[in-house]
């Protein structure tokens, strides 16, 4: 009988090592991303990047809208010229009162609108749903059916004076009236969007910070002002950023309350928008109209700047305590 020695099991295999990739499914890795954004930045090159440097090159030069290629170098004349204008000045001190007489019982309104959707009642998807339809009219729409109703003679808001006993005011020729009438069709077009925008804010903040103030006695006053608001700061920056935009670009409703470019007899609600535009379209002067663009364009980022510096420094303040 022959005893052979027991054999010693086979190691088992190492696993395989999974193939590396080819270079080029590499180079794909790396530059798919590039790729997938490359539509977003073309688009924004072409139609917001190009226009915004051209539109600062035109600047510099006096530009006639009947001979666009005959263009005579002027420097900073465009710029020194409407610091000279008048009217430059009226259409600054008019942006500046319209958008303040619009943004902030804008805001105001839309932050009670959106407390008062934030509660649980009956029909809150049709309420939500109605207040956001002044933001889908058009533009054109609503401010002709405001131009109607703010008539000097037959319009339906001096007829609602005239029954409590005051005289019919001139909504289109009168300066202060003028701003008012206008800052409402703003108003109403705009406060269903920002309160919607207030209500998605109010319905992150957590259920039990409410809970908790309601624990320590704290009324619904209290709490909308130490709970509410303090969570919506970043919401409500934002909003007061896109309304500071959006005013200083009004353009739309001064042009059609009374059909004129130049914002009435006296411009007394002619905005920058409605500025450029009489400049560039009404007069031919391309270079100045570029000029007030940029000036648009620098006041937006001031005070935008401005916004967010107040805002840093106050939840400097807060965080400090």
């Amino acid at each position: 009988m022959t005893l052979t020695a027991p054999q010693a099991p086979a190691p088992p295999h190492a696993a395989a090592p999974p193939p590396r990739p080819g270079s080029a499914r590499r180079a794909w890795r790396t530059v798919s991303p590039y790729a997938y954004l490359a539509p977003f930045f073309t688009l924004f090159a072409a139609f917001g990047l190009f226009p915004l440097l051209y539109t600062a090159f035109v600047s510099l030069y006096r530009v006639e809208l009947q001979a666009p290629g005959d263009m005579e170098w002027r420097g900073l004349g465009n710029y020194t010229a409407l610091l000279g204008d008048e009217y430059f000045w009226v259409a600054l001190r008019n942006t500046f009162t319209i958008g303040v007489l619009s943004t902030v019982p804008q805001l105001v309104m839309a932050l009670g609108l959106a407390h008062l959707l934030n509660y649980r009642m009956r029909g809150r998807t049709f309420l939500r749903t109605a207040v956001l339809l002044p933001y889908a009219t058009s533009v054109a729409a609503a401010t002709l059916v405001f131009a109607q109703l703010f008539g000097r003679d037959f319009g339906l808001i001096n007829y609602a004076l005239g029954l409590v006993g005051i005289d019919p005011v001139d909504w289109q020729n009168g300066t202060v009236a003028s701003q008012i009438a206008l800052s409402t069709v703003v108003i109403w077009r705009w406060t269903g969007y920002n309160a919607l925008i207030y209500l998605a804010g109010m319905q992150s903040i957590p259920d039990e910070l409410y809970e908790a103030a309601a624990m320590d006695g704290a009324s619904r006053w209290r709490q909308f002002f130490h709970v509410t608001l303090p969570g919506l700061r970043p919401t409500i920056l934002f909003t007061v950023i896109v309304s500071t935009i959006g005013a200083t670009q009004l353009f739309g409703e001064p042009l059609l309350l009374e059909g004129s470019i130049s914002g009435g007899i006296s411009h007394q609600y002619q905005t920058l928008g409605l500025y450029m535009y009489e400049q560039g379209w009404g007069f031919f002067h391309l270079g100045r109209a570029a000029a007030i663009a940029w000036v648009m364009f620098l006041l937006i980022v001031v005070l935008v700047g401005l916004n967010a510096l107040i805002a840093r420094r106050r939840s400097r303040k807060e965080a400090g305590r």
